[in-house]
């Protein structure tokens, strides 16, 4: 097996010019493009005929987290700005709970311009219903790259509330341009339902109303699972090696309905996005867990967590021999055990070439960047034909990246 500590991170380049990056989304979301890479094979469609190129009775899978406008300004005494972006909830840790918050919260924050704001709280000012209300941040402690910033606030508002009122969307960087009203719209699923992500997850940006009921009236199960994206989606990676890279953690929440049909449909599931696919693909991981009794906590104390490198690692000596279906009923089963009607959970996995897919049979993906973590992934489900799929898109003027055209995948798979 690979070992993709090894993999140099420069053979996963490909031109990409900014006039290729698609920096508004098309009127119409299923109108785009998609690419249909079918064991070999390419060709050209449109978005809303996916119904008609998946298999009668499939189990899709969407993530439902909904973008929050997680961008905040605040100044100084002195008057000068300092931009904060909330990443993840520090107190309460809790999505939920920290977003119905009143007068206090602390979540780990990218800040912008960190050398204007050595010391002091910062503050901001925002009407709320004809009310006046003061925000104050105090910063903490240092985690990596990212702060422990603490916000106060007068009235009864909640911490959602307050985002709704002074955030802004953060759209991805490479976009170039400011944040527009429409983008409140377009940068979300029509499917998206739990506040938390800081980023779309975008292959999902291509659903309509009209998909979905033409996927429900052709009998394909449509499932949803809550991962909620970080801004290390969009770190490239610096290292020359793939083991140089410490990937991002971001946290997941899975039904136990959603188990029950992963099992009913064999293990196996079309996964929309490559957050659903990360997602996916740790059940498997965290059910081996369950069976071998080796559930440690990570740092923050999370008792399910997926370590960056533990699909490459031997668990207990049985190597890959775990069946998915016995992974996901092992899950299922302590989820029972224990009353749960949800698995939390958090995910560090990096999914490269050398990785076996246990759960994704097929995958609905946008194009990504060169030299990142989810070219690795994409190239992990269909090996070297990446470039041509790649080649192709560029031949044929497809749109590139958050806001662009689409692609679904179907790899050669022996059972």
């Amino acid at each position: 097996m690979i070992d993709p500590r090894n993999i140099q991170i420069k053979a996963f380049n490909y031109p990409l010019e900014d006039e290729r990056i698609a920096k508004f989304p098309l009127p119409e979301r299923d109108q785009s493009k998609l690419l249909v890479y079918d064991q070999g094979s390419i060709c050209e469609q449109k978005f809303y005929n996916l119904p008609c190129l998946l298999p009668e009775g499939a189990l899709l899978v969407m993530n439902n987290t909904r973008v929050i406008q997680a961008r905040l300004f605040f100044h100084k005494e002195t008057g000068a700005r300092v931009e904060i972006l909330v990443l993840e909830p520090a107190w309460p840790r809790e999505y939920q709970e920290n977003f119905a918050q009143r007068g206090h919260t602390a979540w780990l924050c990218m800040v912008g311009g960190l050398k204007k704001w050595k010391q002091g709280n910062l503050r901001a000012e925002v009407e709320i219903q004809g009310e006046h209300v003061v925000i104050t941040a105090a910063r903490g402690e240092q985690f990596g790259t990212s702060h422990w910033v603490d916000f106060h606030w007068n009235g009864e508002w909640t911490w959602s509330e307050i985002l709704e009122a002074m955030g802004e969307l953060p759209i991805p960087p490479y976009l170039n341009r400011p944040t527009e009203e429409s983008d409140k719209q377009t940068y979300q699923t029509v499917y998206s339902k739990i506040e938390g992500s800081v980023a779309a997850p975008t292959a999902g940006l291509h659903f309509t109303q009209h998909v979905l009921d033409e996927l429900d009236r052709k009998g394909i199960e449509r499932e949803e699972v809550t991962l909620h994206v970080g801004a290390g989606t969009f770190r490239p990676v610096k290292s020359e090696d793939i083991g140089h890279h410490d990937m991002h953690t971001e946290h997941i929440a899975v039904c136990r309905h959603t188990i029950e049909r992963l099992i009913a449909h064999g293990g196996r599931a079309i996964a929309v996005g490559t957050t659903s696919v990360r997602t996916l693909e740790s059940l498997y991981w965290l059910g081996r867990k369950v069976l071998s009794s080796n559930l440690p906590r990570n740092e923050e104390g999370d008792l399910f967590h997926v370590g960056q490198w533990e699909p490459y690692e031997e668990v207990n000596g049985e190597g890959l021999k775990v069946r998915r279906e016995d992974a996901l009923k092992a899950l299922l089963k302590y989820m029972d055990d224990h009353d749960l009607d949800v698995l939390h959970a958090s995910t560090q996995i990096i999914i490269a070439p050398g990785y076996t897919y246990h759960i994704v049979e097929r995958m609905i993906t946008n194009f990504h960047q060169p030299q990142s973590t989810l070219l690795l992934l994409v190239s992990a489900f269909v090996g070297d034909d990446w470039h041509r799929i790649y080649d192709y898109a560029l031949e044929h003027d497809f749109r590139f990246l958050s806001y662009g055209d689409s692609s679904i995948l179907i790899p050669q798979r022996e059972e």
